[in-house]
């Protein structure tokens, strides 16, 4: 996920208590004290928790000859890049040499543009503003899902029984809807898109801050690129939600549920690759559709279509990597 960081130089507390309330991942400032007397946020700042031109750089580029110091001081650290005439070809060629480029922004469109530069945008963005709307407007449109997520159709080969076995519920600080869930799988390289508890049933209600995810054994696609073992998670680890329009962002996990139930393997393929997740046998139990509608595991027959993810490669500990693991 990309990141909002809020310049408060000089100092200001209406943007500082912005920046602690939208859940900004960070402030430059001249000094820690102010901000930690507000609320608990990473600083920049000489007595922070990262120091300027320690830890961190910050450049203003003007001509080539600074763009080509900014990129050598990129392929070693994190750089805070002002760009006076706001142009975006030096943000595209630092972008090129790689992920360490915190972009100085002063508008939403600046931060849009600087975010999907060559489409994979900056690492994040500082936003240097004396309009606290603005900074929550950022963090909004950065929260909602920059990242994007490239989703594929699955067609259902199998649905049977499982037997029994320990099930997770991943109950979130945030409220999901409709067409939203998290990514689980069987496997380090296939995914299912499964629905959070958003929808009327007549035998329980809605819980739209849960996805009834899955195994205990399963892989959950969290932040970062990275996989977790849904067993694994617990109050205060980040995990990622997803619409089915790609669209995806994060939430923190409030309480973990880890309960013995009734279990269906649910088998799919997509362009040759088979994938398969083991969830809960319960009607409330639902998958996501290309038309982004929910459909019941219960209801589920070979040859309907859902949606999720294949990747390819295997997984050491959560981490993508390029060799040979087999996984079935």
């Amino acid at each position: 996920m990309k990141q909002v960081f809020v310049d408060l130089r000089p100092w200001n507390k209406d943007l500082a208590i912005a920046a602690l309330e939208s859940g900004a991942d960070g402030v430059v400032a001249d000094s820690a004290g102010p901000v930690r007397e507000l609320g608990r946020i990473p600083v920049i700042a000489p007595d922070g928790d990262l120091i300027p031109e320690q830890d961190i750089k910050e450049i203003i580029i003007s001509n080539t000859e600074d763009q080509a110091v900014a990129m050598e001081a990129a392929k070693i650290c994190r750089i805070i890049v002002h760009t006076p005439d706001w142009t975006i070809i030096p943000l595209e060629n630092l972008v090129a040499c790689g992920d360490n480029v915190i972009a100085v922004v002063t508008n939403l469109k600046e931060a849009e543009q600087a975010l999907t530069v060559l489409e994979k945008g900056v690492a994040g963005v500082l936003v240097k503003t004396d309009d606290p709307d603005i900074v929550r407007s950022i963090s909004r449109m950065v929260q909602s899902g920059t990242c994007g997520q490239q989703l594929n159709r699955l067609t259902i080969t199998a649905v049977q029984p499982a037997g029994m076995g320990e099930r997770v519920c991943v109950d979130t600080c945030s409220l999901m809807v409709d067409g939203e869930g998290m990514l689980v799988g069987n496997t380090s390289s296939g995914f299912f898109l499964v629905h959070a508890e958003t929808l009327v049933n007549p035998y329980v209600a809605p819980r739209p801050f849960r996805v009834n995810a899955g195994g205990v054994h399963a892989y959950l696609q969290v932040p970062g690129g990275k996989t977790a073992y849904l067993a694994d998670l617990k109050a205060g680890d980040r995990v990622m939600v997803i619409h089915g329009n790609g669209s995806c962002r994060e939430a923190t996990v409030g309480r973990v549920k880890i309960e013995r139930r009734p279990l269906f393997l649910v088998e799919a393929e997509s362009e040759g690759q088979k994938l398969s997740v083991i969830l809960q046998n319960a009607e409330t139990i639902r998958l996501v559709k290309p038309d982004y509608s929910a459909v019941s595991v219960t209801s589920l027959n070979p040859g309907d279509v859902i949606l999720g993810k294949v990747e390819s490669g295997g997984r050491h500990f959560g981490m993508a990597i390029d060799e040979t693991i087999i996984e079935k």
